[in-house]
């Protein structure tokens, strides 16, 4: 029987549903810029992909309970959900593409001729090819006994394919799109069919991915477009889309989709994804996103993750008012544009909460 949820605030904005308040995560929660996290890390002293799961290591239960520890860590500050600890990249590792951190990810060789897209294997059997990761989501079911929603994840399959034919990140932080992405715009100009040969191999991963994680216990999976900001709409349109599209068609529907698309302006792309709702960035002004979808879809976002790292606690004050102004009660999840930074002072992270929880 399914448990009963204590804080179902997120699942019912999600869907549209009249709330109490407007439920608050962030992404990246669990993650750099929490002191707590960095002493477990440095504890462990184990490579990163070893906690990701991009290796083919065996599997540990203490590699598991450290990914369930970390995983938890945000709810001390009051989040109202929890996002399962693992790496967009996790489940490329049993297609054959082990990325390791050094300390940003690394695949050598990267993916770039027709023979190494034919050789990635398909994911069609998660729950041995991905027992790490059901582990861990049964774990975070079982410590969270219906206290909180549990979130999954995937990485959407253009992002996943500008990792793999980089065979590093394609971003810079603060810069945009880096020189080791023009391998990426090179098969969109002179292989396409290559390039979709590849994202309809990762499409049919991700969602056999996201439907196992909800199988497993997670009640709403969200999709990663982390290169959104990089790309011309053409690109978007033949690229990312349609691959939207079918994964939110295929879902198991009793898990809400959200998909984040950073710093996206297609809304019409993104409404029409099929999605439940959309994450967005600083660049789209709430109120009109939901005058222009009409009660359609829930949205998420979009405090600029920037006033978190820069801001005073009076500037977050008011980002986070005038954010909760914009989005309304009903069909809102407050967030942040993007991932919190790694230099984001912890202090400023719990007054996000605690003022977005108290307003």
């Amino acid at each position: 029987m399914e448990q009963q949820l204590k804080n179902d605030l997120l699942l019912r904005a999600a869907r549209c549903l009249p709330v109490e308040r407007v439920p608050v995560w962030m992404m990246r929660q669990a993650g750099r810029s929490d002191p707590l996290y960095r002493q477990i890390r440095q504890a462990l002293n184990v490579p990163l992909e070893q906690l990701f799961r991009t290796c083919p290591a065996p599997m540990s239960d203490t590699d598991v309970e450290s990914a369930v520890k970390i995983s938890l860590l945000p709810k001390r500050i009051g989040v109202d959900a929890i996002i399962v600890y693992k790496d967009i990249l996790t489940p490329l590792a049993p297609m054959g593409a082990h990325f390791r951190f050094d300390p940003g990810p690394i695949l050598n060789p990267p993916i770039r001729t027709q023979s190494q897209v034919d050789a990635l294997r398909p994911v069609d059997e998660p729950t041995s090819q991905l027992a790490f990761t059901g582990n861990v989501i049964r774990n975070l079911r079982e410590t969270l006994n219906g206290e909180l929603p549990l979130i999954g994840f995937a990485g959407a399959p253009l992002t996943l394919a500008f990792f793999l034919i980089a065979g590093e990140s394609p971003i810079k932080r603060g810069v945009g799109v880096s020189e080791k992405a023009t391998p990426i715009f090179q098969m969109i100009e002179e292989a396409p069919e290559l390039l979709h040969r590849l994202l309809n191999k990762l499409t049919e991963m991700t969602v056999n991915y996201l439907n196992y994680q909800i199988s497993e216990g997670v009640q709403v999976v969200q999709l990663f477009e982390s290169i959104a900001d990089v790309l011309p709409k053409h690109i978007y349109e033949e690229f990312a889309f349609p691959y939207h599209q079918k994964i939110f068609a295929e879902l198991n529907s009793e898990a809400p989709g959200i998909l984040f698309a950073k710093e996206c302006t297609y809304l019409d792309l993104m409404h029409r994804s099929g999605a439940d709702v959309l994450s967005v960035g600083k660049c789209v002004d709430l109120r009109n996103a939901k005058a222009e979808t009409d009660g359609t879809v829930a949205f998420q976002g979009n405090v600029d993750n920037d006033i978190l790292r820069d801001g005073t606690p009076d500037d977050i004050t008011v980002a986070v008012k005038s954010c909760l102004k914009q989005g309304g009660r009903t069909g809102h999840i407050l967030n942040l544009s993007h991932g919190l930074h790694r230099d984001t002072p912890f202090e400023n992270v719990k007054h996000f909460v605690n003022i977005a929880k108290t307003l």
